[in-house]
């Protein structure tokens, strides 16, 4: 088969790669413009992870044509075969995106008017004359969408970005929620920071509270109609609803035969000559399985496969299709097999699994020695290379910027902000990106002088660096990588500044883990043993010694990490300790011993935590899952959030008992596995036990003392 000039690049490292079908030609579409969409566009997307495993997404604008749609499924079908047919693939069609593909924009997806055919390109500006205004729907996977210039576009009940170019405005009608509100800043942040390279000013305005340069913009103001319910299915009872059926000349005149009416299902059912369609149809989602040894006629012929059944079934066309390669099946689709097992070792690449980190799993090939050696740094969000470009690090102190010592790359101070330079080449030309990294600690003149130091450095390097504005925990994985191999060290408070050290702990506590991308952040916690947690490794300095501790379910890299964290905290050499062999010594430093996270799932489960939304505040239960990984900024504190980590689900927060303990009902007695009787936990906010807060790194007990929405704010 021929393949296209650009897959010479797909797949070869990890992360995200985006094109667009442009005159049946595919083009790609930069790194900082992803999750940018036109309307009137298709797109092929890859996603590798570190394993390497693949993941192709054809995504289908409103507004595409039909020769647009029939050349994106052909480059998709090309790239699976270019990859060796082991990619998942997915057909996406806007407006209804799978979470998987939600997962890969956590600040967002924009959708655009326009497309090739009217002359629209994606291109990153310094051009100030942009208008436009964007709708923000969506309180886990949030969608901006471009609508008409106009008053008559608003609601009172959601959020819209106003962007006049050097100003840009997040309106925020008065009856949106806190956490929309919240949503929607991080689209406004992302449009300003991506698209026009942190060269904008971001205000946050009130309904009836609108400047003249808004009034000017969209005219005299009318009366703002009240916004209408979210359309998020309403009924959760039947979406879990699965049939199984076998096909037969796929390629041909395809015929389907049913295997099992209903789900759960048993693994035996699918055998590895075959393909299979699991219809959950009532749920808009359609999972194609091609048996390892099918043949190959049938196994290319799966995409058409699935869309002559959607239209034999009469399903909606923006029906979602997954096309999975056996041992490559994903959560959704395990989830209809009441004993679904992995295998522990296989001779494919990429086919087992193994839990890499807490919420995240890693698919690994079948040399799993080969992923303690591999050292490739990646990227879900915004890895413009691999980190080995010359880094220069200021500190914010009096009103100036400082430089900080070479020697101290990597260490930030909660009671500091800093400036990060960083400079690559790309396709020849040096290119620049300064971060603005600042602690929770710091002060509001420290803050302001970060961003004003910001613009500063920008303006006297002509306006060519990207900014990135990082709040303290928040760290994106490229700048966790700037450090030639050494982990990023977040200390708990303090500065670095020569003679203004405030006095550090007698005794302290180092978490160290490794991201999803293979870097390491090292962050200091309270000195607690309830802090512990069995997948990672700890470094404790007490005013006598400094102890390593290692979880059982710990990397070698992370492992690595703690050594480097050991050196620098003096104390002479440290300790190693195993969990479960600790010497009195070691309890006796943090406090006495206490229940920490152990859970044994941890180490041995293959299916990835999930985290979900309920909401009734329209009347009805709406369950909704958070894309991507979660962190604990996706805990909504209006809402019931559910934690499902398979052998138990825990609701949070005890806002109201009946509604978390229906919710947590609910969704086990939908689960289509048949899993039935499990423990249902109900968590209070602000007493969350270490069997709960393990699930998120470095979890901070102190995030809800301060206003979640101000320190968002404080980014603008």
């Amino acid at each position: 088969m021929v393949f296209h000039k650009e897959f010479q690049t797909a797949g070869k490292e990890p992360g995200l790669q985006v094109w667009r079908v442009e005159k049946m030609d595919l083009k790609p579409v930069l790194k900082q413009l992803h999750g940018n969409f036109f309307t009137g566009d298709c797109y092929v997307l890859l996603y590798t992870t570190a394993a390497p495993s693949y993941y192709i997404h054809m995504w289908l604008g409103s507004e595409s044509s039909q020769d647009e749609k029939g050349a994106a499924a052909i480059f998709t079908t090309q790239l699976d075969d270019f990859l060796g047919g082991d990619p998942v693939q997915f057909r996406e069609v806007q407006n209804n995106e799978s979470l998987t593909f939600l997962g890969y924009f956590k600040s967002g997806i924009k959708y655009k008017q326009g497309g090739v055919a009217s002359g629209f390109q994606h291109v990153v500006t310094n051009d100030m004359n942009v208008k436009r205004l964007l709708h923000i729907k969506g309180r886990r996977a949030i969608r901006a969408t471009e609508v008409d210039m106009s008053w008559s576009s608003f609601n009172r009940g959601d959020c819209f970005i106003i962007d006049l170019g050097k100003d840009i405005f997040q309106w925020c009608g008065s009856e949106c929620n806190r956490f929309e509100r919240l949503k929607a800043s991080q689209v406004a942040i992302d449009v300003r920071d991506n698209e026009r390279n942190g060269r904008a000013t971001l205000l946050m305005i009130e309904e009836g509270g609108e400047p003249q340069a808004v009034i000017d913009a969209l005219g005299t103001k009318p009366n703002i109609p009240a916004g209408s319910p979210d359309d998020e299915s309403v009924d959760r009872s039947n979406q879990k609803k699965g049939a199984l059926y076998m096909i037969s000349d796929a390629a041909g005149s395809m015929k389907a035969s049913v295997v099992a009416q209903t789900s759960p299902f048993k693994q035996e059912m699918l055998s590895p000559s075959e393909c299979y369609i699991l219809d959950n149809g009532v749920d808009s989602k359609i999972f194609i399985w091609k048996g390892p040894s099918a043949n190959t006629a049938e196994r290319n012929a799966a995409m058409k496969a699935a869309e002559q059944f959607i239209k034999e079934k009469k399903y909606p066309r923006h029906t979602q299709v997954q096309v999975l390669p056996g041992g490559g099946e994903t959560t959704l689709f395990k989830q209809f097999f009441c004993n679904w097992k992995d295998k522990d070792q296989t001779t494919g690449p990429g086919q087992a699994y193994s839990l890499g980190r807490i919420a995240k799993v890693v698919q690994v090939p079948f040399d799993s020695s080969g992923l303690h050696t591999n050292k490739t740094m990646a990227a879900q969000h915004g890895m413009v290379d691999d980190g080995s470009g010359k880094v220069q690090v200021w500190r914010v102190e009096d009103g100036d910027q400082v430089p900080v010592d070479p020697s101290s790359y990597g260490q930030f101070y909660g009671g500091d902000c800093y400036l990060v330079l960083y400079s690559y080449r790309l396709g020849g030309r040096e290119q620049h990106i300064i971060y603005t990294w600042q602690g929770l600690k710091c002060t509001q003149d420290e803050l302001a002088a970060s961003a004003f130091l910001t613009v500063r450095l920008d303006d006297s390097m002509g306006g060519s660096p990207v900014q990135v504005r990082v709040t303290q925990g928040q760290e994106p994985a490229h700048l966790m990588s700037l450090f030639k191999g050494k982990p990023m060290v977040i200390h708990l408070g303090g500065t670095s500044r020569k003679g203004g050290q405030s006095r550090v702990g007698s005794t302290r506590l180092f978490h160290i883990r490794q991201s999803s991308t293979r870097a390491t952040r090292a962050v200091e916690v309270e000195p607690s043993a309830a802090f512990l947690n069995t997948n990672d490794v700890f470094v404790l300095k007490s005013p006598n010694t400094v102890f390593l501790w290692r979880g059982v379910g710990a990397t070698e890299e992370e492992l690595a990490a703690a050594q480097y964290v050991t050196s620098f905290l003096g104390g002479g050499s440290a300790t190693e300790v195993s969990e479960g062999k600790e010497p009195a010594g070691f309890w006796s430093a943090l406090g006495g011993k206490k229940e920490y996270q152990t859970s044994r799932s941890l180490q041995k489960m293959v299916k990835p935590p999930r985290l979900f939304g309920c909401s009734n505040k329209t009347g009805r239960l709406i369950a909704e899952e958070v894309p991507g990984d979660f962190n604990q900024s996706d805990l909504a504190t209006d809402d019931v959030m559910l934690l499902d980590t398979w052998d138990q689900v825990r609701s949070w927060p005890e806002l109201n008992v009946e509604l978390s303990c229906l919710s947590a009902k609910d969704y086990v007695d939908s689960d289509p596995s048949g899993r039935r009787g499990i423990a249902i936990t109900t968590i209070k906010q602000g007493m969350e036990p270490p069997t709960f807060t393990g699930w998120f790194q470095a979890w901070d007990p102190k995030l809800w003392e301060t206003d979640p929405l101000e320190r968002i704010r404080a980014r603008f």
